[in-house]
């Protein structure tokens, strides 16, 4: 089975197109043991390549735990790059069909190589039932929730996937596997949620670091970085710009108010090709 490893600022995927799986293969069981980083390839998550009906192109990505993601930012600059370099879809705007709707990246090339890609990730979706999130109808913002016997203000913003952003002043000190762990599995959050911790540098400028459901602790999570840049808004604590540094580099978004999109902007890089015995 031929695939490609890829990475957007280390959140890490094995990519593979559609005619490379067996008939009836389990892509959750598949993306367990790929994604194992000792007995498979290695990565946070397997990303798979398929036709689409309604858009030039369709993208299914699986945890590393085997769930099923709606969307992935990072891994979505990763997909464009294969399929415009691979000539699948030999546009500078693909469409791209995702369990979150139809996500368009833009390649940015420069001397006929990809420099960067700038996403149009849709509009943020704020009331709680969208999140998903249980309780009482509206946004979710600077929001009580008490974890493990602790009270921490948490924002809700869902870019297709769930996330809880909780703002901190020193971000270091944060105990993130354990924290992340239990607001993830949080009752409050029927389908999980990714979690992203922040710390405000100045208004056009955050440090953040995640827990992504499904995942653990990445390197990088763009609908994350995005969730964040909303959420910045929301508490009137950012612009509509800002850079977010996280620990694999930095992602650009933008809050548009025009068409309340967001867009992101950020690198994808290919590591290596190879084969996999299944």
């Amino acid at each position: 089975m031929k695939f490609t490893k890829m990475h957007g600022l280390g959140n890490d995927f094995v990519v593979l197109e559609g005619k490379e799986l067996s008939p009836g293969v389990d892509l959750g069981e598949l993306a367990v043991k790929v994604c194992d980083r000792h007995f498979g390839i290695g990565a946070d998550g397997l990303m798979i390549i398929l036709p689409s009906e309604v858009a030039d192109i369709r993208m299914r990505i699986f945890n590393s735990d085997g769930s099923e993601a709606e969307m992935c930012g990072n891994g979505i600059r990763c997909f464009a790059k294969y399929v415009y370099e691979q000539g699948i879809v030999k546009k500078e705007e693909i469409r791209v069909e995702t369990l979150a709707g139809i996500i368009v990246p833009r390649l940015q090339i420069e001397s006929g190589s990809i420099t960067g890609i700038c996403v149009d990730m849709g509009e943020p979706h704020l009331d709680r039932a969208l999140i998903p999130m249980l309780g009482e109808p509206g946004l979710v913002v600077n929001e009580t929730l008490v974890v493990g016997g602790q009270p921490y203000q948490v924002t809700a913003v869902s870019m297709g996937n769930p996330h809880c952003v909780i703002y901190t002043g020193n971000l270091d000190e944060i105990p993130l596997a354990a924290l992340g762990r239990q607001i993830e599995t949080h009752y409050v959050f029927p389908k999980k949620t990714n979690v992203e911790f922040v710390q405000i540098l100045s208004p056009n400028e955050v440090r953040m670091k995640v827990w992504e459901r499904g995942a653990g602790e990445t390197l990088a999570c763009g609908t994350g970085a995005c969730a964040v840049a909303v959420a910045g808004v929301l508490n009137l604590l950012t612009e509509r710009k800002v850079t977010v540094h996280l620990a694999g580099g930095d992602l650009q978004i933008f809050w548009n108010e025009h068409d309340n999109h967001v867009y992101m902007t950020g690198p994808a890089e290919t590591v290596f090709n190879g084969d996999y015995s299944v």
